[in-house]
């Protein structure tokens, strides 16, 4: 039986959702093995001079604890 962890996270980019996503898996599997699925809790963004400065995600990702990878 496999033992699941989930951990919640936050990233930013100034190009998209999509980027502010893969940023945060990117920098996560750099210290977290086996992560096998995130979900987008929650998008946002910061507005300046009427226009979008920033994209921002709050992830819930999930990992299996215990196994190498």
């Amino acid at each position: 039986m496999a033992v699941i962890k989930v951990v919640e996270l936050m990233s930013n980019s100034k190009k998209s959702w999509e980027d502010a996503t893969a940023k945060a898996i990117s920098k996560a599997s750099k210290s977290i093995n086996n992560i096998r699925s995130a979900y987008v809790q929650s998008q946002s963004v910061t507005v300046k001079d009427g226009k979008v400065a920033e994209y921002r995600v709050n992830l819930k990702v999930s990992f299996e604890v215990g196994s190498s990878k």
